[in-house]
């Protein structure tokens, strides 16, 4: 079953930076791509992986780890306000007057189609 949460409850997930540092598991690999034998020799790319939600985060757009960490902790905490993001409850509301006139007119007018296709009676 799953828990409600109330508007005043914490986020199930942390989005900030210091907290996520602390559970994030950084694992750092060789990008690829384009780059020749630089991005071959050097482990610039880096995959994030969030235990506490099982987000998996890659960043190998730059060739600088320290900006592919930043990159990949943006995209983190992006996904995780995603996920902590509680759509708002649906408050059922009565049709308008004007709505209900509106469905019965049409109801009317289908009718109405629907009995000139029928058989016309006369002399046979």
């Amino acid at each position: 079953m799953a828990t409600r949460r109330t508007p005043l409850s914490p986020p199930p997930y942390a989005t900030d930076r210091e907290t996520l540092e602390r559970e994030v598991v950084v694992e750092v690999f060789r990008a690829s791509g384009p780059g020749g034998q630089h991005v071959n020799r050097t482990e610039s790319a880096l995959r994030l992986f969030h235990p506490p939600s099982g987000v998996v985060v890659i960043a190998q757009d730059s060739s600088s780890q320290h900006r592919n960490r930043d990159i990949a902790f943006g995209r983190l905490i992006e996904r995780l306000a995603r996920l902590n993001h509680v759509p708002r409850k649906r408050v059922a509301t009565k049709p308008t007057r004007a709505s209900k006139e509106r469905r019965i007119g049409e109801k009317k007018l289908r009718g109405r189609t629907k009995r000139g296709r029928g058989k016309v009676g006369g002399d046979e």
